[in-house]
């Protein structure tokens, strides 16, 4: 049982990595992730050619280590999904995060939602996979694959719980003013 519990895990930590990932109106690093800029060539992510800082609630500084690329991490922000309209000076980038209103925050709560029942979804997925396992194991007695299949319930119940609570304390943290 240590094999789902694993699988189990990783759906969990792709839920954390995927609310991360949802704006809040605070400054958050972990937005930047998926950006690229190009460096010599190479689709690079800032935080690997860039010291990335949260000076304040509502504001992220990024400083390249190569004052090369300050346009050019300027026109990947720019040129992301993030809604952001960043400001530099020759050496700096400034990404101001500005306080997102009543219906933006409910917008980011029902996306909040969707990204919990995708992971309860996979969640159930495993639990479909490691039954059909138990079924098809035909060392076990039919008590056995009962009591089997009660333990990956079990499990299920408990992660479900675990994506239940997280997705609570994000919508609260969105939510937030």
């Amino acid at each position: 049982m240590a094999s789902i519990t694993e699988h189990m895990d990783k759906t969990i930590e792709s839920l954390k990595h995927n609310f991360a990932k949802v704006r809040t109106g605070r400054a958050n690093a972990n937005i930047l992730s998926d950006i690229t800029v190009d460096y010599y060539g190479v689709a690079t992510p800032i935080s690997q050619v860039a010291a990335v800082k949260t000076p304040e609630a509502h504001m992220l500084v990024i400083e390249p280590w190569d004052k090369a690329l300050v346009n050019a991490i300027v026109k990947a922000v720019s040129a992301s999904d993030l809604g952001i309209t960043p400001s530099s000076d020759g050496s700096i980038v400034r990404l101001p995060f500005p306080a997102p209103t009543e219906e933006r925050r409910r917008e980011l709560v029902k996306e909040c939602r969707d990204i919990a029942e995708q992971a309860r979804v996979a969640i159930r997925n495993i639990r479909r996979d490691f039954n059909n396992k138990i079924e098809r194991d035909e060392e076990l007695t039919e008590d056995e694959v009962r009591r089997e299949q009660a333990k990956v319930q079990k499990y299920t119940d408990e992660y479900i719980a675990k994506i239940d609570e997280l997705f609570k304390s994000k919508e609260s943290e969105v939510m937030e003013i």
